[in-house]
């Protein structure tokens, strides 16, 4: 049976409206033994105006008095159940702005185009508040999530949104990049800062930057030691110590964002599941099995001999991978180093198909990333989270095509994380957006719910 969402307006048991009907005909004699129910749902739609008289009084010594509106509706000319069903509509059920206000109008609703749009974008920072806490409480309070990007175009140009989630909570973020760069600003959930520290040094080092140049930034960060930079002060920080040269930069500021991040508290052991897009590679990474499969999969063989490579050694990958789940399930340090034996055995062996077999080294490479379940079973095996997630943005750019404004794009992130977030704590968006558009705060903050569940130990 369908569940019911937590917070559901819906109130199934109470019936507004009660009708009584007798037989046509009672004979003589009969005896009444009751009713027969029979509920018919239904769905009251009309115009509902509202006239507030504020009474206005003047005091013996001459000050004016006036009655005040209802808060959820000062400053406003439609009431709290209209506002939230246009966000609702535009939102959640990808209407268009002109299909609304053709709508609205059929209804009796005196309103213009330009309302709708103010309605759907203006005075919006409650909830762009709680969406970037979203991210937030989902970063501090979960062990592991799933990230992916797709395009979002926005003023005429090819942008990326990018996803980050898991279980309960989803969240997105529009730019017009998507490198590491952006995807560690994007980690931030809020200020974007540099520092040099340890951390950032080390990464540094990893990525391939001399000596020479690690030692400089390292020593111009111990004469300023208390300073985390904007980005806007570390390029210039860069220019003074003549740094200019784009792989340096990009090393270098890759390095000291994740620095600065990981002052800032950011979980070590936050376990980082991707398809293996390069700029997903920070902290601690592991790779989506399904992608890995996938690149098998998208060979195109030319004979026989090819095709049956192919079949087997897919048909081995599937046996490992369901292997691997039942590792998560019930993990033993007795299961470990046979699955890795098997790993190895898996992706070098040799076939007669040359691309499959340089496929399966390029994978094997990457062995670290994708048993990274071995050390950490909590952690999933795929992506499909998030690929299931961003689908829903996707179908809303198939639609209303890219943003003009960066007050829409804002506003397209924010209801996006909003609406997805709901549904996995297993809230009613309709009764989400009724609830803060009429101020009743009934729903606790969705970061807060985040936390609870952690808590109860039911993150993953």
């Amino acid at each position: 049976p369908r569940s019911t969402p937590l917070y559901s307006s819906a109130a199934s048991d109470v019936y507004k409206r009660q009708r009584v009907i007798a037989p046509a005909f009672v004979p003589p004699g009969a005896r009444f033994k009751g009713y027969r129910d029979v509920v018919v749902q239904g769905l009251v739609i009309k115009a509902h105006n509202i006239r507030y008289r504020l009474q206005t009084w003047r005091t013996a010594e001459g000050a004016y008095l006036s009655g005040q509106l209802p808060a959820s509706v000062q400053g406003h000319h439609f009431d709290p159940q209209l506002r939230s069903y246009v966000l609702h509509q535009y939102n959640h059920c990808h209407v268009t702005q002109p299909l609304l206000l053709e709508q609205l109008r059929q209804w009796g609703i005196d309103i213009s185009a330009g309302q709708i749009d103010a309605l759907l974008s203006a005075d919006k920072e409650l909830f762009h508040d709680e969406k970037d806490a979203i991210l937030v409480a989902g970063l501090q309070a979960s062990r592991s999530i799933t990230v992916d990007d797709s395009g979002a175009r926005h003023q005429g140009k090819n942008g990326y949104v990018l996803h980050i989630g898991n279980e309960f909570f989803g969240w997105f973020g529009s730019t017009g990049s998507k490198s590491r760069i952006n995807f560690l600003e994007q980690l931030h959930a809020g200020a974007i800062t540099t520092q040099v520290n340890e951390e950032a040094l080390a990464y540094m080092h990893a990525q391939g930057l001399s000596a020479a140049l690690r030692e400089q930034l390292g020593q111009a960060s111990k004469q300023l030691p208390d300073i985390s930079r904007t980005m806007q002060d570390w390029h210039k920080h860069l220019s003074s110590l003549q740094i200019t040269d784009a792989r340096h930069v990009r090393i270098a500021t890759e390095g000291a964002l994740l620095g600065s991040l990981l002052d800032k508290g950011f979980n070590p052991e936050l376990a980082i599941v991707s398809d293996g897009a390069g700029q997903f590679a920070v902290g601690l990474h592991a790779l989506c099995w399904v992608h890995a499969e996938r690149l098998i999969h998208k060979l195109i063989p030319i004979n026989d001999a090819q095709r049956q490579a192919v079949a087997r050694v897919r048909g081995q990958l599937w046996d490992f991978y369901a292997d691997l789940k039942a590792y998560k399930r019930q993990p033993s340090a007795q299961q470990v180093a046979p699955l890795q034996a098997r790993f190895d055995a898996l992706f070098t062996q040799s076939t007669d198909y040359y691309t499959l077999d340089d496929l399966l080294l390029r994978l094997h490479r990457r062995k670290d990333e994708l048993l990274l379940v071995l050390k950490r079973p909590d952690i999933p095996l795929h992506t499909n989270g998030s690929e299931t997630d961003i689908r829903d943005f996707v179908k809303k750019r198939k639609i209303s095509g890219g943003t003009r404004s960066e007050l829409g794009r804002q506003c397209r992130d924010t209801f996006a994380s909003l609406k997805k977030t709901c549904r996995k704590l297993g809230i009613s968006f309709w009764s989400y957006l009724l609830d803060r558009v009429s101020l009743s705060n009934a729903i606790p903050p969705l970061p807060t719910l985040i936390r609870n569940a952690a808590v109860a130990g039911a993150l993953p």
